[in-house]
């Protein structure tokens, strides 16, 4: 399950598929260099994305949800 407190990064290596998802939400998470360091709760604050939104449709891509 991919949870608010996870790195970017983390999510996106071990779910590539989530790369569309980010994008989808107006976040260009790949191309960030401190996506190593910020957890998706702070990316979906910083860009104003509901992060209840974004965490459920990363899990479903996942196919974690």
């Amino acid at each position: 399950m991919i949870t608010k407190d996870m790195k970017i990064s983390e999510v996106i290596r071990n779910h590539p598929e989530t790369v569309a998802v980010f994008q989808q939400f107006g976040l260009s998470c790949m191309e960030c260099q401190i996506a190593d360091y910020e957890e998706v709760e702070y990316g979906a604050d910083v860009h104003q994305v509901d992060l209840d939104a974004l965490l459920s449709e990363l899990n479903r891509v996942a196919g974690k949800g």
